[in-house]
């Protein structure tokens, strides 16, 4: 156990303190404002303040964490040890920077809370974001900066006993489109041939056909290809299925069809499975609530788990609902245009409420790529993506932390957009369990 002195407890140092210490380095923490019960504690110990009391451990705090609210800040990024920090503590701390209070400012997503412009989806895009403008969106730096402390930390400390956690792995599959072209209302199936014919779009119309005729499989029905790869790599894996009712952005089946409910209760034998919901359930908790309900009753079992479908959501309002409705984790922090880590880790952590100031029961687990970024909107090769996710996973393993990748059933169909990308899948789940 480390004992931290500061002259003022506060829910968020709490926070960020817990993030560091118990869940990166494994280390319990406690904290105290006595100058006397810090000089008696024999244990690992530090001064989190603006001076130390002696030669103690000290990192000198800046003003952010015994804030409340939302205020201008202002940050000056410069290089320690090859890695990019901010908040400067000076000369006296231990590290040349304020860890916690620049780990506080990306957990929190604070820069989301300040005006900022949205994209067409109204989300807060990767460009505005410091980790973007100074290059360190691919690395979770609050992991490393952790790991930075932690060698400092055993200079001052060789005698405790640190433990090290483990790295693991976690594939999600976000099921936005289960069947290409079967199970679909007569309405969309007419509609669809229609509008292939006067595009001349004359291979999808004879997909189409021999597909809904079962002269063929439908492209992304890969499911069962995906549950034999999870049990040949022992890698957990979660399905997040969107049941919404059909809009321009909601496409999937009716989750009324039952071929659909049957896919879902099948699949939940073998894999967990989690809530995708739909685009417009952003800032609307009932329809939310509508769509969880609707699952769970196809399931039998509480949605805990969720993804924001096109990763719609805006801070703390998206978050605040989902809390609402007892959903225990949620897997959308992450870019559709950028890979790497939105909030700098590559370590699950609990989503902090800025606007209640305080720590919420939501635990957020991050991810670090999707397929359809490096696809869609990197335009990489299959070959190329393979070497992005290396580098990610890498980045993910030095610092011994979870590695989240985002797919969807029908980038392993070859068909398409995805044509040349059905081998991607088993060949990152091979980098990511290596």
């Amino acid at each position: 156990m480390i004992l931290v002195y500061t002259h003022k407890i506060t829910p968020r140092l709490r926070y960020v303190f817990k993030h560091i210490f118990t869940r990166i380095l494994q280390i319990p923490v406690e904290f105290t404002t006595t100058i006397e019960e810090f000089i008696a504690h024999n244990g690992l110990k530090m001064t989190y303040s603006k001076a130390p009391l002696g030669k103690e451990f000290f990192i000198r705090s800046n003003d952010l964490l015994f804030e409340q609210g939302v205020n201008d800040v202002d940050i000056n990024v410069f290089t320690y040890e090859d890695v990019p920090c901010f908040f400067n503590a000076g000369s006296k701390s231990v590290l040349p920077f304020d860890i916690f209070a620049a780990s506080f400012f990306l957990l929190s997503r604070y820069e989301e809370y300040l005006p900022h412009v949205r994209d067409t989806h109204e989300r807060f895009t990767a460009e505005q974001s410091l980790a973007f403008k100074y290059r360190f969106l691919e690395k979770p730096v609050i992991d490393i900066w952790a790991y930075k402390l932690l060698d400092k930390l055993k200079e001052r400390f060789p005698d405790y006993t640190y433990k090290d956690r483990a790295y693991t792995f976690i594939s999600t599959i976000d099921v936005d489109n289960a069947y290409a072209y079967k199970y679909k209302s007569l309405v969309r199936t007419f509609g669809g041939f229609i509008k292939d014919f006067f595009s001349l779009r004359l291979k999808t119309f004879w997909d189409r056909f021999v597909i809904l005729t079962n002269f063929r499989k439908d492209p992304y029905n890969t499911f069962q290809s995906i549950l034999d790869l999870k049990k040949k790599y022992k890698v957990e894996t979660l399905f997040f299925f969107l049941v919404a009712d059909y809009t321009t952005f909601d496409t999937n089946v009716s989750a009324s069809k039952n071929k659909f409910k049957l896919l879902i209760k099948s699949i939940g034998d073998y894999a967990k499975v989690g809530l995708h919901p739909s685009y417009y359930s952003m800032k609307d908790e009932t329809l939310l609530k509508k769509e969880k309900e609707r699952l769970e009753a196809i399931t039998n079992m509480p949605m805990e788990k969720s993804r924001q479908h096109y990763l719609r959501f805006s801070l703390p309002e998206t978050y605040q609902n989902l809390i609402d409705l007892e959903i225990k984790e949620d897997y959308s922090m992450g870019y559709a245009s950028h890979v790497g880590f939105r909030a700098s880790t590559c370590t699950p952590f609990y989503f902090y409420n800025l606007d209640f100031e305080i720590q919420t029961p939501l635990k957020i687990i991050p991810f670090a790529l999707m397929d359809t970024t490096l696809n869609d909107y990197m335009e990489l090769t299959p070959r190329q993506s393979l070497g992005k996710i290396r580098e990610l996973k890498n980045q993910v393993k030095a610092v011994n932390g979870t590695f989240v990748t985002l797919f969807h059933n029908e980038s392993l169909s070859n068909y398409l957009r995805w044509k040349g990308w059905s081998k991607v899948y088993e060949s990152m789940l091979k980098i990511g369990t290596d």
